[in-house]
């Protein structure tokens, strides 16, 4: 079944503007709820949760009408990170859970992305078959049986307290120095108390939402404002969040980033040497560095590749049963803990591995020595397929056969807009450039 709403993470676009405007909504709603409530049967119930944006406050209120209007109890959590819906999705046995949330996008786009009963995110199966309702003429409740809606004061809270159980029991953070930076999002609260009432000393920095800061210099996608207050503040350590707090990029006491590649060599290093990396490997996607891959390799470790998204990363793990996974941008998942990924929990892996081996975060950071990797994007026309035509095909099998072993080619379109991305890694920084300058031309011609 085709999907014309449904990206690699739910339904996404620029607030107020098709397809994420109240309307489609209260439809979406309407069809999830119904998709849910296939055998007629009256108390099913669905969470909600959101992060800071000004447009979340519609689209909840359209999600609610739409959901009780087939039937669905609703319950509503405010402002809470996505991992947070996807554990109470399951702790709360709901059938359905929603975050209303663009991630790290602007605060103009918002987004809509849904957790079946068991805390995972829906399938592409699933999605489609919702399409397929909402195409069509949506059954509703009959009046005696439309759903309620009530809020859930102690959401955050539970999610608290969960988060907290995830750090080695026994160990406090008792003497450390935190920047925590929750870009003005979904874990202003949640993150800062997490941390503090484990022990640690904290600078909160991104905890001033407004409905339009959130991402706004801050969070994971400007981790310069976390390296800015590590160094300022003499942290021992910075976890940058983005907006809905499924990624994390963590900084060390000097400043520098490690990005998720290195958060992931980290704990698969540990879990390996710990007897608890499950598989003998981590999951990752085509976009993680070929240097990650050789970390592991020289470790007796595998490195499992997937497309771009972590919902395929954690289709991999579960149907392999794998406990370690996630992106380069930062998501982290850890199926011992989440159902998807988590990036204060990874922040707190990070900082168990800090406390146990009395280690700086500078000597964590860097686990292996990243090859040069360059990424740039192509623009093309409505319509158009430059990636068919055959000089393109050409220069992209020179490229590859150039490299060789010493380096890989990745070309792929985009998933939210028509852009092809092409990336190429080689030790070679000169020879990179090279190739990658030589297929964006070539794309470009074929795109005119």
């Amino acid at each position: 079944m085709s999907r014309q709403y449904f990206g690699t993470d739910g339904v996404r676009g620029r607030a107020n503007t098709h397809p994420m405007t109240a309307e489609l909504a209260l439809r979406l709603g309407a069809a999830a709820g119904r998709y849910f409530r296939r055998d007629g049967t009256n108390g099913h119930r669905v969470v909600i949760g959101k992060d800071t944006r000004l447009s979340g406050y519609m689209l909840e209120n359209a999600l609610t009408a739409g959901l009780t209007s087939t039937g669905m109890n609703v319950l509503l959590l405010g402002p809470v990170p996505t991992p947070a819906v996807g554990f109470l999705t399951r702790s709360m046995r709901a059938d359905l859970g929603i975050m209303i949330s663009a991630s790290h996008n602007p605060a103009e786009d918002n987004g809509i992305k849904f957790f079946g009963p068991d805390g995972f995110k829906l399938s592409d199966e699933a999605e489609a078959e919702i399409e397929a309702i909402l195409g069509g003429e949506i059954s509703l409740a009959q009046p005696q049986n439309i759903g309620r809606a009530r809020r859930i004061e102690d959401g955050r809270g539970r999610y608290v307290e969960y988060a907290k159980t995830t750090f080695p029991a026994g160990q406090r953070l008792d003497g450390l120095k935190v920047v925590i930076d929750c870009a003005n999002g979904a874990a202003y609260r949640a993150a800062p108390d997490v941390l503090w009432e484990l022990g640690a000393e904290v600078i909160a920095l991104g905890v001033k939402p407004d409905g339009t800061n959130i991402n706004a210099g801050v969070g994971s996608t400007h981790p310069e404002a976390c390296a800015a207050a590590v160094r300022e503040h003499g942290a021992d350590l910075g976890i940058s969040l983005d907006g809905d707090a499924d990624r994390v990029m963590i900084v060390d006491e000097t400043g520098a980033v490690a990005d998720g590649d290195q958060i992931m060599a980290l704990l698969a290093g540990r879990w390996a040497e710990a007897g608890r990396l499950r598989g003998g490997a981590l999951v990752a996607t085509v976009m993680s560095n070929l240097g990650l891959e050789r970390f592991l390799q020289g470790r007796g470790l595998r490195l499992e590749r997937t497309a771009v998204g972590d919902r395929y990363v954690v289709e991999r793990m579960r149907g392999a049963g794998f406990n370690l996974g996630g992106e380069q941008s930062g998501h982290i998942v850890m199926t011992d803990y989440a159902t998807t990924g988590d990036g204060l929990i990874a922040g707190l892996q990070f900082l168990a591995a800090l406390a146990d081996s009395g280690k700086r975060a500078s000597e964590l950071v860097r686990q292996f020595t990243p090859v040069p990797q360059l990424l740039k994007n192509v623009r093309y026309r409505a319509g158009a397929d430059p990636l068919s035509a055959e000089a393109v095909r050409a220069q992209i099998a020179a490229a590859e056969a150039r490299l060789a072993s010493s380096g890989r080619v990745l070309i792929r379109k985009s998933g939210t807009e028509p852009l092809i991305r092409v990336m190429a890694e080689a030790e070679d920084e000169g020879v990179l450039r090279e190739v990658v300058e030589g297929i964006v031309a070539a794309v470009e011609r074929a795109a005119a």
